[in-house]
């Protein structure tokens, strides 16, 4: 009778999300700090693409969106088995296992989209998901055009990084091969080699912040297995801005603790259908698909029952 939970990343936010967190006190706190970094009009703004898929918007208010969501559900529900954050969502799922404290993981998230944004300079370069087509032969694409696999997703479903003329090479030569193929709302070719000076100044930033043993297991994206030593977690939080996310690995480790139910505690669904797909025998949900925290919680307690 166990959660898990899944916090998502950037490219869910959309302008219904999550609209029960404004009446709610305990994220109150969040919302605030969330509002000072990127504007108080940002619920007016979301839908505004070529505003809120800005790193400088996105990673500040998803981060801040999904700590404010966990700190309304946290008093009710049980403690979680697991935890695991997409991307900058490792942010937010820090912060829910008590490695972070929440205002740090928020200050946090506007570092780390500063840097990587200074990282990528003026040139044009993204994200491409592709799918239908083996992991494997997607990397030797890649290889011979010069991008990089960002994040592993599942054996036939990977995002790879680059410039945008190359992916835009990529997706045409995938597709005549049978693949589907779709940029992302990402500017910069995040998990790839192109952001390590922007990994090395993160891991400077977290190297001056307070950390505390988390209270569960956290699934980092950047090695795909579970722990709770703060070392392992400061190193591989800066590490996966540069490196391929091992997200097919994460969800595998989640399901091996066997949790009874798993929550995407955030904006999108895009997490748990990535889970329905990998482990459809384990149920799950995103809040986002609740309009209410009272909903989720009367979720997961039939979800755990017996």
């Amino acid at each position: 009778m166990t959660l898990a939970l899944l916090f998502p990343g950037q490219g869910a936010q959309h302008p219904e999300m999550l609209r029960w967190l404004d009446e709610s006190p305990q994220a109150q706190p969040a919302l605030a700090r969330m509002a000072s970094a990127i504007g108080a009009d940002w619920r007016t703004r979301v839908a505004d693409a070529d505003w809120s898929e800005r790193n400088s918007i996105a990673q500040p208010s998803l981060t801040g969106l999904c700590i404010a969501a966990w700190n309304v559900l946290e008093g009710q529900l049980p403690l979680p088995v697991a935890i695991a954050g997409y991307s900058v969502g490792e942010l937010a799922a820090y912060a829910a296992a008590g490695a972070l404290e929440g205002a740090d993981a928020q200050r946090l998230a506007v570092c780390r989209a500063q840097a990587m944004d200074r990282c990528a300079g003026t040139a044009s370069a993204g994200l491409l998901s592709v799918t239908r087509i083996a992991a494997l032969d997607v990397e030797a694409v890649c290889a011979r055009l010069g991008l990089e696999l960002a994040i592993r997703i599942g054996p036939d479903r990977v995002l790879v990084g680059g410039a945008s003329d190359v992916l835009d090479s990529a997706a045409r030569e995938l597709i005549g091969r049978g693949g589907e193929c779709k940029r992302l709302r990402v500017q910069v070719a995040s998990h790839t080699s192109q952001m390590e000076p922007a990994a090395a100044e993160f891991a400077a930033l977290l190297a001056g912040t307070r950390w505390s043993v988390p209270r569960t297991p956290l699934v980092t994206c950047f090695r795909g297995r579970a722990t709770r030593a703060i070392d392992d977690l400061r190193r591989d939080l800066a590490a996966q801005i540069a490196h391929t996310v091992q997200w097919q690995r994460c969800l595998d480790t989640l399901a091996e603790r066997r949790p009874r139910c798993v929550l995407e505690v955030g904006p999108g669904t895009t997490l748990a259908r990535m889970w329905a797909a990998a482990h459809p025998e384990i149920p799950v949900r995103s809040i986002d698909e609740f309009g209410s925290a009272a909903a989720v919680v009367a979720w997961v307690r039939e979800s755990r029952a017996d």
